[in-house]
């Protein structure tokens, strides 16, 4: 009498007294397991399953885990800068010795179910850990009393004095680059209209605008303004 059974993802056909390397089991050397995923019953009178044979087993000696041969996985491509790869691998298998075959009652064996090493169930579910006793709440510092808050700075007066002139008259002076000339203490056209060439030079330096003073031509807009 033969079977075929199916554990690993692989199918093997199996009598009494065979030795099989299957796909590594959850299970110690001198274990006794049954595998119950039967396909067929072959004998006198075949058995085909549907697809398991509701009732049938197979029952194995785990003799050892082992190894497999080393397989090497080598990959090149030829169009990819040359690139290859050589990579070995030994897979990890169990080797057991075919006792018995079982038409029906295999689940009244009592015999452990023959699991994949990545399926088996654990010993005992992991208990939830205890939670821990709550801590008592420390007592409410008191709040410390406000310091009061810095007194507000003054806001900045204008630069321009009062009485000034309206700078912005200027060709190309915004109220933007009125405020830099305020803060470079420009106030009046008077001022403007006394500038010499190193003053110039020193307030090109200071609104980052070379040469913008001469080609607009403040020195002389300023010096008819002021004359009104």
């Amino acid at each position: 009498m033969f079977a075929v059974l199916k554990t690993g993802g692989k199918q093997y056909r199996v009598q009494s007294g065979d030795v099989l390397r299957v796909e590594k089991l959850a299970a110690a050397a001198g274990d006794t397991v049954q595998f119950n995923d039967i396909l067929m019953l072959g004998g006198d009178t075949p058995t085909v399953g549907s697809p398991m044979i509701t009732g049938a087993a197979v029952q194995a000696t785990v003799i050892d885990q082992i190894k497999g041969e080393k397989l090497i996985h080598y990959v090149k491509r030829r169009r990819k800068h040359s690139s290859q790869r050589k990579k070995g691998h030994r897979q990890k298998l169990t080797l057991v010795r075919i006792t018995d075959i079982l038409a029906d009652g295999a689940d009244k064996t009592g015999v452990m179910a023959a699991l994949g090493a990545g399926s088996a169930p654990r010993d005992a579910e992991a208990a939830p850990a205890p939670k821990a006793a709550a801590k008592p709440k420390a007592e409410a510092k008191p709040k410390a009393e406000a310091t009061p808050k810095a007194e507000a700075k003054p806001k900045v007066e204008k630069a321009a004095a009062a009485g000034g002139d309206d700078l912005k008259q200027l060709s190309g002076v915004g109220p933007a680059l009125e405020k830099k000339l305020h803060e470079a203490g420009v106030t009046t056209f008077a001022q403007i209209a006394a500038w010499n060439e190193d003053d110039i030079a020193a307030m090109d330096e200071k609104l980052s605008f070379k040469g913008r003073i001469e080609r607009e031509g403040w020195v002389e807009q300023a010096k008819t303004l002021a004359q009104g």
